[in-house]
């Protein structure tokens, strides 16, 4: 029976920053730290989906309740895209993001939090890291990866990579800090006052 992984990827670590990030973006002034921002608070969603990939056959993984009509359009739309190794640019490009929002517009009211900003990795065959991952939208992220799962280029991380325990990492802790420092130097007052909110209420980072 394929496992569905939906509800545990569900966007409950993320929902203290929706209304946030949600706003235009020309009210931000640095939207790399915004990025950034998005960076952490998906960490815990990431953790969940490599510990799941580590654990059992890809091939058996449900992301959505449309897994297939996803990856159907995704390998109609980007037919030449080698998913086992992405790069900035083929996500992040001017024309790449104007494809993908194309792409990503489909599932607006069929994929819930489609637009949520996930992490992903560049190399499928590492573990997320931070020289390894980019933060995509969430959509975009089940397109790349259920075409990984279905074509085998998330085979090995079963052989290669364990299931690790869930613990608050330290170093995204240390960084969101850095980042936190940031946006307090750089940012707008509301801004500020926003993203304050977002890091008390952090239910995922401990000390």
């Amino acid at each position: 029976m394929a496992l569905n992984i939906a509800e545990e990827l569900g966007a409950d670590s993320l929902a203290s920053a929706a209304g946030l990030l949600g706003r235009p973006a020309e009210e931000f002034v640095n939207d790399n730290v915004i990025e950034e921002l998005w960076a952490y608070k998906a960490f815990e969603h990431a953790e969940i989906y490599f510990n799941l990939i580590s654990s059992v056959d890809p091939k058996v993984l449900r992301l959505t309740r449309i897994d297939d009509e996803i990856y159907k359009h995704f390998r109609e739309a980007f037919p030449d895209l080698k998913v086992g190794a992405v790069t900035h640019d083929t996500l992040k490009s001017d024309e790449a993001k104007d494809k993908w929002r194309n792409f990503c517009e489909t599932y607006k009211d069929q994929v819930a939090d489609y637009n949520y900003g996930t992490l992903i990795r560049l190399d499928s065959n590492k573990e997320y890291s931070e020289a390894n991952s980019i933060v995509v939208p969430r959509v975009q992220f089940f397109a790349i990866e259920l075409a990984r799962n279905r074509e085998g280029d998330n085979d090995n991380i079963r052989i290669n990579f364990k299931p690790k325990k869930r613990n608050a990492p330290s170093k995204p802790f240390a960084l969101l800090n850095y980042y936190l420092a940031e946006v307090t130097r750089t940012l707008t007052m509301k801004f500020q006052i926003a993203v304050s909110k977002i890091y008390h209420g952090n239910k995922f980072y401990t000390q």
